[in-house]
């Protein structure tokens, strides 16, 4: 039985589904540092790091694969997207590249993470492929993304809160602590758009 007022949610995948400070130890293994995750205050973790955007291009190209395939599950995510499965049409949209698509195929069926559509567009810029399938909202973790997606689109956007992403948001921009929260709102989102 199909809901009558599904959303589509367009949903990040790294940080937003996955746990966000899985990148950390892997990062401080690779470059012989001992940051926690609270030290990483910028998305861009060259800065981070001390490296050049290049060399931090290089250790994704080389262990992306390892990363997608050992990154816990955020929270609750894995049963909230159950639930949601059911009632709504979920996007998943990502920077990740196209030839990580196995891998993070294998990685939703182990945690039993339901999607619709997975869209790895290998760049930050997800406006074009969020405007290609009409979400109604959208789930991230990168700031730079979240502002632009709420202004170009004027929808909702809940931004889970990181040591990265901090700073003023607009009005269409919500800060989120936990998967419970998200659950929450999209619950109340669907009300509002089962009695407009």
């Amino acid at each position: 039985m199909k809901p009558e007022n599904p959303l589509t949610i367009g949903i990040d995948i790294d940080g937003t589904v996955t746990e966000p400070s899985s990148i950390v130890p892997l990062m401080n293994e690779s470059f012989g540092k001992q940051l926690r995750y609270e030290d990483c205050i910028d998305y861009n973790l060259a800065t981070v790091y001390g490296i050049s955007d290049e060399v931090f291009a290089d250790w994704l190209d080389k262990h992306g694969e390892r990363l997608y395939d050992v990154a816990p599950v955020h929270g609750a995510a894995d049963r909230v997207l159950r639930q949601w499965y059911k009632r709504h049409k979920l996007v998943y949209i990502s920077a990740r590249e196209a030839r990580h698509l196995e891998v993070t195929i294998k990685w939703f069926s182990r945690y039993q993470i339901p999607y619709h559509h997975m869209d790895l567009i290998g760049s930050h810029d997800k406006l074009a492929a969020a405007r290609k399938w009409q979400v109604d909202l959208f789930l991230e973790d990168r700031l730079e993304n979240a502002l632009q997606l709420a202004e170009a689109l004027s929808i909702p956007v809940f931004l889970f809160d990181t040591p990265y992403n901090q700073g003023t948001l607009p009005r269409l921009v919500q800060r989120v602590t936990s998967w419970e929260q998200v659950d929450a709102l999209v619950d109340q989102l669907a009300l509002e758009k089962a009695n407009a």
